[in-house]
C-alpha cells in the first residue's frame, strides 16, 4: 500500500523556504508514530528540511536525480518515484505499506499511485507559501476518519487528523 502523509492548510499550503509553515507538536508525534517501522520516500529538499540525516526506525528513501548519497549518510537515493517504490517494497522491512512524505513534487506525482491519505488539516491559509499539496478531489477520495478538533497552545492553530481512502471505480 501507498500513502501520502502531509500537514496542509486549507488553501494547501505546505511549505515555504525550504521549511514547514508551523511546528505542531501533536502533529509531530502523530507523524512520527503513523510512519515508524515503515519506508519513507521523501524529495532532496525534503531531505535537507529534516537535516540530511534519516528519520529513526525507518527505512529512509531519497528521490533526486541530480544527487546521491554520501556515503554512509543513512538513506538511500533513487533517480524516480518508481525507483524509490521498487527500493521501498524490497527494503526487508516487513512493511506492506510506504509513506510518500514529501515535498510539493513528489506529492504531486504519487497522488495517481497513492491508495490511501494521512492529512492533518491546520485550520489557516498561507498566502505567502511557495509549495502547495494537489486537490483531493472528492470523485477520487472518500474521508475514512476525522479527530476531534485539537488545539496547539504553542503555535495557536487548530488542526485534525483526517484520513482518505481511494475510491474503487
Amino acid at each position: 500500500m501507498i500513502s501520502i502523509i502531509v500537514a496542509k492548510a486549507r488553501n494547501n499550503a505546505i511549505g515555504r523556504d525550504n521549511q514547514m509553515l508551523w511546528h505542531i507538536s501533536g502533529d509531530l508525534k502523530y507523524f512520527k508514530k503513523v510512519t515508524l517501522g515503515h519506508p519513507v520516500i521523501m524529495g532532496y529538499n525534503t531531505w535537507l528540511s529534516i537535516g540530511a540525516k534519516p528519520l529513526p526506525g525507518r527505512k529512509n528513501i531519497v528521490v533526486s536525480r541530480r544527487h546521491s548519497a554520501l556515503h554512509e549518510c543513512g538513506a538511500e537515493f533513487c533517480s524516480t518515484l518508481e525507483e524509490a517504490l521498487a527500493a521501498a517494497r524490497t527494503s526487508g522491512t516487513g512493511s506492506e505499506e510506504i509513506f510518500v512524505i514529501g515535498g510539493g513534487q513528489l506529492y504531486a506525482r504519487a497522488m495517481s499511485l497513492a491508495d490511501r491519505l494521512y492529512i492533518t488539516e491546520v485550520d489557516t491559509s498561507v498566502d505567502d507559501a511557495q509549495v502547495y499539496f494537489p486537490e483531493i478531489e472528492p470523485a477520487i477520495w472518500s474521508e475514512e476518519t476525522r479527530s476531534a478538533l485539537l488545539h496547539d497552545d504553542r503555535s495557536g492553530y487548530d488542526y485534525a487528523f483526517v484520513t482518505y481512502a481511494r475510491k474503487v471505480l
